[in-house]
């Protein structure tokens, strides 16, 4: 009798300091990855005009917000230019049962906290070619001077974090980039490490069916 193997989801972290392309890369490979979805953060920050609550962010107050943390609703939050960012604990949990694969785009600080509750997740860190492209795409989309200074002080911060993670892509050429991240995500699906229970059950199946 064939057996399949039930794989559960894969929790992926991609982090990159601000104007590093992480925002138009994440689009692409959801673009072209049927089961890959990015988990909806909550956040204290103002809904911009464009955005939509529940599919942008989860908008909420600083009082809600608070809320939430005491009862330990988050897998993971942490404050970024002032405002508050936190993933539901919840949310991905049910979506990686239900076999979704799932991307968080968060902070050093979030990533950090997530290793700890989930040992298995697979982190991506996004870099710049250099600081001055990096300055000049932060000022392409209209980033103010006094943005662009700070983004760009936090940003040396955020690299300095580079080596905790699994992965490094340097986004000079995007078509390369999206290429090497599609190549980390599709391998990492099928790593022991992520799918140990599942092949564990197959092998012991298998091994009974011998």
């Amino acid at each position: 009798m064939n057996q399949v193997i039930k794989k559960s989801g894969t929790l992926f972290i991609i982090s990159a300091p601000s104007g590093a392309g992480k925002t138009t890369l994440v689009q692409a490979l959801l673009d072209s990855s049927p089961n890959l979805y990015v988990s909806i953060s909550h956040t204290t920050r103002a809904k911009r005009p464009y955005e939509k609550n529940g599919i942008d962010y989860n908008f909420v107050d600083e009082n809600e917000f608070q809320d939430m943390v005491e009862q330990q609703q988050f897998l993971e939050h942490a404050q970024v230019f002032d405002n508050s960012y936190g993933t539901s604990r919840t949310l991905v949990e049910e979506q990686l049962s239900a076999g979704k694969d799932i991307i968080l785009e968060i902070e050093w600080q979030g990533a950090q906290q997530i290793r700890k509750l989930v040992p298995n997740v697979v982190s991506i860190f996004i870099l710049p070619p250099s600081y001055d492209t990096l300055e000049t795409r932060l000022g392409d989309r209209g980033d103010g001077n006094e943005a662009i200074e700070r983004r760009m002080r936090d940003a040396k911060n955020e690299i300095s974090h580079y080596n905790e993670y699994d992965y490094l892509v340097v986004n000079d050429d995007i078509e390369i980039a999206l290429e090497q991240l599609s190549s980390i995500l599709k391998a990492s699906r099928h790593s022991y490490r992520q799918q140990k229970n599942s092949f564990d059950e197959f092998v012991q199946d298998l091994l009974v069916d011998s």
